[in-house]
């Protein structure tokens, strides 16, 4: 057992293995940097101006949507250039570009400019997805599911850590400083990111370029990128469809008494968790037993623990059901990623992982927007049942999209 722990810890490492452990770090510190600031924003937005109510959830609404549609609209365009000139300048310029707008948010002085400067967050997106796009194209195809299943684990234990560490700063230093921390993060990252990770990549001239529509023609399993790039819209809409109203929803377990924040916060928190511990075991089954079936698993088994959520009783009902989503969240998107991976042509790969992240934005955008005109509609419960709902009908695009393979 000793032998076996020291060469875990001392054997020489493969060159996508010392990148693995960087990029790992570099989401993790960046997860945080992107959590960082999310549980008080509209209260920060609330200080910069004299709003009513209707207001306030207005431009909160439009300054937390504004990162995401830029995002669906850039992405292609980076993605392009990461096929050209590399994924280690995408995540240098991504995390730079990061860290210098949302340390400037901190001296804002008025909404507008805060709107402007979540726009430009949209713009310098991109460190997650081209971190997955490099580790995808520098591993053995053999460990792509593992190494991406770890990989994400250390974006969800970042998020995890972000809106607790977030809130004790803004607690005790006050909103603005909470903006520099969050800016001086990501400029750890990015020299970590400019020293540690090495690519061995091959530029390719602009003329040599194939244009979106070459690429798809071209695509061997065309159908599967295709049905992927839906499926992680469709995962995202379903995780963001009760983003707005899960706090209300626990308010109401509690019967409007006691700590419904540090509650919401706990519930809230509970998927990170068990993501975090399932998605490389559940990455490496899926190198062994197939990455499609692991994603087949992890609809099914989302659509199934939905729908009981509607009917909860308490807050230990919720969390448990909330703890078990999860495991099922290790299992879909690191999957989508991991199929990408191993069907993407590698002068390609950079491009296919801008439109799956383009198509996540999506998915954050109108996953609210469900949720909020299911529950204005309705009630709260049925936000759960139409989750439910879509995520059951994806289970029919994935059969669909990966029989393609067989």
């Amino acid at each position: 057992m000793y032998a076996k722990f020291k060469d875990l810890l001392f054997r020489p490492r493969t060159l996508w293995e010392k990148n693995l452990i960087v990029l790992w770090c570099g989401t993790f510190m960046a997860g945080i940097a992107f959590s960082l600031i999310m549980p008080f924003l509209s209260l920060y937005i609330d200080t910069l101006g004299n709003f009513s109510k209707d207001e306030l959830n207005f431009y909160s609404g439009i300054t937390y949507s504004a990162t995401f549609l830029v995002m669906a609209i850039i992405s292609p365009f980076w993605g392009k250039l990461a096929d050209r000139k590399g994924r280690k300048l995408m995540i240098l310029r991504a995390s730079l570009g990061m860290a210098i707008v949302i340390g400037l948010m901190g001296a804002v002085t008025n909404i507008y400019q805060l709107i402007i400067l979540r726009l430009l967050q949209g713009i310098f997106s991109g460190y997650v997805s081209n971190s997955n796009a490099l580790i995808a194209t520098e591993t053995p195809k053999e460990h792509s599911g593992k190494a991406l299943g770890i990989l994400i684990t250390g974006n969800v234990t970042g998020t995890l850590f972000g809106p607790l560490f977030g809130g004790f700063v803004a607690a005790n230093f006050g909103y603005r400083i909470t903006f520099v921390i969050t800016g001086v993060i990501l400029l750890i990252v990015f020299l970590l990111s400019v020293f540690f990770v090495h690519e061995s990549f091959v530029p390719v001239e602009k003329s040599q370029m194939k244009s979106a529509r070459e690429i798809f023609s071209t695509l061997p399993n065309r159908r599967i990128i295709i049905g992927m790039l839906f499926t992680t819209m469709l995962i995202q809409l379903g995780n963001f469809s009760i983003s707005p109203i899960l706090s209300l929803y626990i308010r109401e377990l509690m019967n409007y008494h006691g700590p419904v924040t540090i509650v919401s916060g706990i519930i809230a928190s509970l998927p990170g968790f068990s993501t975090l511990f399932a998605a490389p075991r559940l990455g490496a089954l899926g190198d062994k037993v197939g990455t499609e079936r692991i994603l087949m698993f992890g609809m099914i088994a989302a659509a199934l623990i939905y729908l009981p959520m509607a009917w909860v009783t308490n807050v230990w009902e919720l969390g448990i059901l909330r703890f078990l989503i999860g495991i099922t969240n290790a299992a879909l998107l690191p999957a989508v990623q991991a199929l990408l991976a191993k069907n993407s042509p590698t002068a390609a790969t950079g491009r296919i992982f801008s439109y799956n992240q383009s198509f996540q934005a999506l998915g954050n955008v109108s996953g609210p927007l469900v949720g909020s005109f299911v529950s204005g509609l309705w009630d709260y419960s049925n936000v759960f049942l139409s989750t439910a709902v879509i995520i059951f009908l994806g289970c029919f695009w994935v059969h669909f999209s990966v029989k393609a393979k067989k």
